[in-house]
Order: C-alpha cells, then structure tokens, then sequence
C-alpha cells in the first residue's frame, strides 16, 4: 500500500519528467528541421561560445538574474547576437524593466524569430535569433507604450556595440 509521501514523491517525480519532455519538445519543435544562415556543429557552437553562452544560446538555458551587466548598459549603440553577431536590438529601445534582465520594447526589424515554450510548467513566447536560431529569451505582454512588449533577454546571449 502506497502512503501519502509516497504518493506525493511519485506525483512530483512524475510533473518532473512531463516537465523534462515538454522542454525537450519545445527545442526540437523550435530547431528540427529549421534552416538559418548560420548553423554550425555542436562542437563548431562550442569553440565560438563561452559554456554560458552556449548553455543559453543552444540550450535554451536562462542567465540568474542580476548577473548580466548589459542589464545596466546606458550607453547608445546596438545589442548584437553573441552567436552570429547579428544587429537585435537598438539601444533606445531598452529600458529598465527591474527584472534584472536586459529588456527592450522591440526588436530591430526582421532581427528574431519567435516560437511557443511550454517549458516550466507555463506558455510563454520564446524569442530567437532569426540568423543563427540561438535561444535569447522571451516576450511578454507587460511592457511600456508604444508597443506594450518586453522583451526579456539573456544578457548573456547578447554582445553590445556602442556607436
């Protein structure tokens, strides 16, 4: 006969694969098949980036919040892809979202990609580099005007260019 702690470890294990296979096919959903400018080897992704860039950018990992210093980043210029270099984001467009993420309220144009994450037990739009299909983060309804979006991204999967 199975106890209630039993029961609730089991329930818990169990939300904890289902979990585990939905963020597996939100990454192959998002990357099988798909064609980029630049696609490269794992192990060609592994000598271009840093273990946290490529924990993000190919693994669709998220940086702790805080960590990045783009976050605080005020200086005029664009935020290019880590992966491929790619112009993603204007700096006039970045404001302070106090989630300790660097965020914008919009891309530059035909800059990324989006796709359906339903990862962590939630759905959420997950923003991709349009040139390489790195993982930068997620976009959300919550933002300031004109465009009512925040775009939420990994610092760690940005480069900064001032200008």
């Amino acid at each position: 006969m199975i106890d209630r702690r039993q029961l609730l470890i089991k329930a818990a294990g169990s939300a904890l694969l289902i979990n585990l296979a939905a963020q597996a096919s939100a990454f192959s959903a998002s990357t099988s098949g798909e064609r980029f400018e630049v696609m490269l080897s794992e192990a060609d992704w592994r000598k271009r980036l840093t273990p946290e860039q490529y924990a993000v950018l190919r693994d669709h990992s998220t940086e702790r919040a805080g960590t990045s210093p783009l976050d605080h980043e005020k200086r005029r210029g664009v935020f290019v892809c880590a992966g491929c270099n790619l112009d993603l984001y204007r700096s006039e467009d970045k404001f302070d979202s106090g989630t300790g993420w660097p965020s914008f309220i919009r891309p530059i144009k035909d800059a990324v990609r989006t796709s359906i994450d339903q990862s962590l037990f939630s759905v959420r739009t997950e923003v991709h580099c349009r040139r390489c299909g790195g993982h930068l983060g997620h976009v959300f309804d919550d933002g300031p005007a004109p465009t009512g979006k925040r775009y939420c991204m990994n610092g760690i999967a940005m480069k900064f260019r001032p200008v």
